[in-house]
């Protein structure tokens, strides 16, 4: 009996199973953060571990219950300083990437200094900033943008020098224009590049933020860790280092989303080559 192409099919999984797929990305790390959660309360009730040295979740949230309203603008603080340090890496980075990669010259020229500033700890000039910049939004965003710039500018480099030769000759022989080859060609190739960047850059930025909330802040989630355990209130810096985790994941997942709505081509790449 001949094949019809329906008898050719393989089986279809069943509803469940597409459900569970669909869904496994996020329900696998949901109960694994639950069972550890749950094991952390347990083993701190179990053997009657004091606050001071490690809290209990239910005391954390019992810590951050009690500020209230008083926690949103720490919080709203940290995020500004966070979007800002982001925004400005990204915008200096892109240009600067596109000269760096189209001139051997200016590269070589360039990029020593940009490894000495990279190689000097942040930590260690946030205080010569402050004093240069002053004690406001406009230190600590530019201290954001110095530990979040470099790497991105490096994924942009390394993303708009990766254009396939063949592609590269092609539009030689096309004669196209400078900005033709740039804008049709090599910042198309250089997308995923581009976004890996992005999500180290924000991951980054949160760090930038609570360092530079650590040097000079009257408020913000790295603020209220140094006046919490000041007072040894650990079980609230414990909170505030729970809500700059939970930041950092949005964040990090709002530029996922970003790059599956407008370049849906660029994630499926990235999903075919990690599977």
């Amino acid at each position: 009996m001949a094949m019809t192409p329906n008898t050719r099919l393989l089986p279809q999984p069943s509803k469940a199973a597409r459900l569970w797929r669909s869904w496994q990305g996020f329900a696998v790390p949901a109960a694994t953060l639950v069972i550890l959660v749950l094991v952390w309360e347990g083993l701190v009730r179990s053997f009657g571990i004091p606050p001071y040295l490690l809290p209990a979740p239910s005391r954390v949230i019992v810590e951050l219950d009690k500020l209230g309203v008083q926690l949103w603008p720490n919080v709203g603080a940290t995020l500004v300083t966070v979007l800002a340090g982001f925004l400005v890496s990204a915008l200096v980075s892109l240009p600067l990437a596109v000269v760096l990669a189209a001139s051997p010259f200016v590269a070589r020229a360039v990029y020593p200094l940009l490894l000495v500033t990279q190689s000097t700890p942040i930590i260690a000039i946030a205080p010569i900033l402050v004093v240069m910049l002053g004690t406001g939004q406009l230190s600590r965003a530019t201290i954001t943008f110095l530990i979040a710039f470099f790497p991105l500018l490096v994924s942009m480099v390394t993303g708009l020098l990766s254009t396939p030769r063949e592609i590269v000759e092609l539009s030689r022989v096309l004669r196209t224009s400078f900005l033709q080859d740039l804008w049709l060609i090599r910042l198309p190739a250089s997308v995923p590049f581009v976004f890996s960047g992005l999500k180290v850059a924000i991951s980054l930025s949160v760090i930038g933020a609570v360092v530079a909330e650590f040097v000079t802040a009257n408020k913000g989630l790295g603020y209220l860790i140094t006046q919490s355990t000041a007072f040894f209130n650990v079980p609230l810096a414990f909170g505030a280092v729970i809500l700059l985790s939970i930041m950092g994941v949005m964040l990090f997942q709002a530029v996922v989303l970003v790059e599956r709505l407008f370049f849906s081509w660029s994630a499926q790449a990235e999903r075919i080559t990690r599977d």
